[in-house]
């Protein structure tokens, strides 16, 4: 009975009664801040992955564009160079001359109301020096012979003022 007397003794004490409502309340406390702490460990962990997939996928859509930003550059660069080249191919200057003489005689002859048949005169006279310059053996010759583009612009040129200078005397 001293035993129980002991134990009754320790319990019916105010402070052992204080102390073991404390202990008690502070497992309590630890317990919930250990499964709070196991849910926020968890919640960062699953948060970490998630940003971990999510800049794996920025990341490879930005290499995507990166290189899609150089196929497109590289294209850019190819069809610049292209155009170029074939601005500069023999008669390409030529074709672009005649278009920008046909587009202002287009504006002339709406614009002034004579000009017209002045110009359908000296295109007449043209045609005809041009004719001329086409006869004859020098051109047949020249014809007949092949050369490069530009020695053949040359020659013609010559040509067609010699012709020219014939049929002004």
């Amino acid at each position: 009975m001293e035993e129980t007397s002991w134990l009754m003794n320790i319990i019916s004490n105010p402070f052992a009664r204080g102390l073991t409502i404390g202990i008690v309340f502070c497992v309590i406390i630890y317990i919930r801040g250990f499964m709070r702490r196991r849910e926020l460990s968890k919640e960062v962990e699953r948060l970490r992955t998630h940003l971990h997939t999510k800049l794996e996928i920025d990341s490879s859509d930005n290499e995507r564009r990166k290189q899609e930003l150089e196929r497109l550059k590289q294209e850019r660069d190819n069809l610049r160079i292209t155009v170029q080249s074939l601005n500069q191919k023999p008669g390409r200057k030529e074709i672009r001359q005649y278009f920008l003489y046909q587009t202002a005689l287009d504006i002339m002859f709406e614009k002034a109301p004579g000009f017209a048949p002045a110009w359908q005169v000296t295109l007449k006279e043209a045609e005809s020096l041009f004719e001329k310059s086409e006869k004859g053996v020098v051109p047949l010759l020249k014809r007949l012979m092949p050369t490069n583009i530009d020695k053949q612009a040359e020659e013609y040129e010559k040509i067609s003022k010699i012709s020219f200078e014939d049929s002004h005397k």
